[in-house]
């Protein structure tokens, strides 16, 4: 009878799901559609202007469609200086900014947990103040220096972080700008590994700390560091306001640049440009989603023969706790 009673009580608990069921079910069919129709409002919402910016740069009234705007990119005057030196920036300050991070973010994980909340606070100060603030700041000390320092070995550093041909000046301001991205993108790679584990395991197995971090931490970070590398690349192709302040013309101060005079060609640059970071954001999402499904195909595997063993061992003692049930219900 003991055994009746669980199966007895169990009914109105089924009985019950399924009586609320419907209602969740007619209720579910309203969330889709107020979901639908807030996609297609968004959709509406970022569409429209790129339609409109594409029709602009192919429409001329009174000359019908033509794609000179996108043929002529190629041989527009500045186009291609403009672009390799935003390149180059842009792998200067990646470069930087991973340096710096990522083995700050390990040493803190390893070692000093506490000062974790430091380190967030600090790189989140980017997002408080204002790049025109931050400008400021560099205009002044760029033209304190040569006054003051005239007479020092120092006065060179000044001349040459200030090169049109590379600015130096502006990788230290993207550095600045990317490192809250940065430390996002690292953050949720490093939480989503155990760390202390590897290191540990590495050490047990004599490796050093350079090549625990260069062979076993930093290949579980690819996904990461690639978010990360692709957030500072879209933020040194389109950061405007530091640049154009101190005076050099990487490829966005350059798409401003010849808006008055060729307004079409700019336009199709900063569509072809939109559409580009699109692609490489698709690709970057698409790499880590495989990534990620390889770890667990791995995890899987590495877990099946473990799992085995624990079913076998745990379809043994199920026939021994059977039997007191089928007893029980014989009585």
């Amino acid at each position: 009878m003991a055994a009746l009673t669980p199966t007895a009580t169990a009914a109105p608990r089924d009985d019950t799901p399924s009586g609320g069921g419907g209602t969740v079910r007619a209720r579910r069919p309203r969330r889709r559609i107020w979901r639908g129709v807030v996609l297609a409002v968004a959709g509406v919402y970022f569409v429209v202007p790129l339609l409109a910016s594409f029709v602009f740069t192919v429409h001329t009234p009174g000359q019908g469609v033509s794609f000179d705007a996108y043929t002529g990119i190629l041989s527009a005057d500045g186009f291609t200086q403009s672009l390799f030196l935003s390149l180059g920036l842009a792998a200067a300050t990646i470069a930087l900014v991973l340096l710096l991070t990522v083995p700050a973010l390990i040493a803190v994980r390893l070692g000093a947990p506490r000062l974790r909340s430091v380190v967030e606070v600090v790189c989140m100060l980017p997002l408080v103040v204002p790049p025109i603030a931050l400008v400021s700041g560099i205009t002044t000390v760029l033209r304190w220096g040569p006054d003051h320092l005239s007479t020092t070995p120092l006065y060179q550093t000044f001349i040459a972080v200030q090169d049109e041909s590379f600015p130096l000046v502006l990788v230290f301001a993207y550095t600045v700008l990317a490192l809250p991205f940065v430390y996002r993108s690292l953050d949720a790679g490093l939480s989503a590994i155990n760390v202390t584990t590897l290191v540990e395991a590495a050490r047990n197995c004599g490796a050093r700390i350079p090549y625990t971090v260069l062979r076993v931490i930093l290949p579980n970070l690819r996904s990461a560091l690639a978010s990360a590398s692709f957030l500072t690349l879209a933020l040194v192709l389109g950061e405007y306001t530091i640049a154009a302040l101190l005076g050099f013309r990487p490829f966005a101060v350059w798409i401003v640049s010849i808006s008055g005079s060729e307004a079409q060609t700019s336009v199709a640059v900063s569509l072809l440009s939109l559409l580009i970071t699109w692609l490489l954001l698709l690709v970057l999402s698409r790499v880590g989603s495989r990534s990620g499904a390889g770890a667990g195909v791995a995890a899987a595997a590495g877990s099946a023969p473990a799992g085995g063993s624990v079913s076998g061992a745990g379809s043994s003692p199920a026939a021994p706790s059977a039997s007191p049930a089928s007893s029980a219900a014989k009585e």
